[in-house]
């Protein structure tokens, strides 16, 4: 699987720039142009580097970096801005972020940044746990106490989102617009069905997870032994 990245840049001509940069290293990036927007995105919790600028509308990266922090999102965070000095570089660390990167700047400094934050976190991580089921990024493979069983392409891109949101809750639209993608005509009942087949594969390999659906908020998961009343 690709290294996702987000870009929340208010230029959208430099957003774009950036992202059409990362894109040709083969990373897969989105982009939004506003803090609200930014913020939505990184809550999700399926990206592996939020490239955010500090200026934008609606509210500033200091305050987009604070928010998603305070949600417990430990998603690697590159700041951009014009401004250099000392005081803006430590308000933007104490806010949440990794580094800061100030324009203009080198796409070879951007990239050899996005590359050494990418490895910091341990970007060749290659499980995702919940409970006792784990997730072989590799092999696309899901394992448990009882067993192990393959995913399909679209399983385990689903499996990989509702394992990085973890008890956060993932609404359907997002989790069409990252599997299916934004020019798709796939519709929320293929989500539904596909949940269904992970709710199957799960209890066939005696995990301890379910995948909880909420009205009108989406899906999270839970481990059955954390509610009494509840069954797997």
């Amino acid at each position: 699987m690709a290294v996702r990245i987000l870009v929340v840049e208010d230029e959208k001509l430099l957003a774009d720039t950036v992202a059409a940069f990362l894109k040709s290293k083969g990373f897969g990036v989105d982009t939004v142009y506003d803090g609200e927007a930014g913020e939505a995105y990184a809550r999700l919790g399926v990206y592996d580097l939020l490239i955010l600028d500090v200026m934008l509308p609606g509210q500033d990266g200091y305050q987009v970096a604070r928010r998603i922090r305070s949600e417990r999102v430990g998603t690697p965070i590159l700041m951009l801005t014009a401004r250099s000095a000392l005081e803006d570089r430590v308000t933007g660390l104490n806010a949440g972020a990794d580094y800061y990167l100030t324009k203009p700047f080198d796409t070879r400094e951007l990239l050899a940044c996005v590359n050494a934050l990418l490895r910091r976190q341990g970007e060749q991580v290659d499980e995702l746990s919940f409970g006792n089921t784990v997730l072989d990024l590799s092999s696309a493979t899901l394992r448990a106490a009882g067993g192990e069983v393959r995913l399909s392409a679209r399983e385990f891109d689903i499996m990989r989102l509702l394992l990085r949101s973890g008890e956060r809750n993932l609404s359907k639209e997002s989790i069409l617009e990252n599997v299916w993608g934004f020019d798709s005509e796939a519709v929320e009942n293929h989500v539904e069905v596909y949940i269904g087949f992970l709710r199957k594969k799960l209890m066939s390999i005696g995990s301890d997870v379910r995948i909880e659906a909420r009205r009108r908020l989406g899906y999270h998961l839970e481990v059955c032994g954390n509610d009494p009343k509840a069954a797997c």
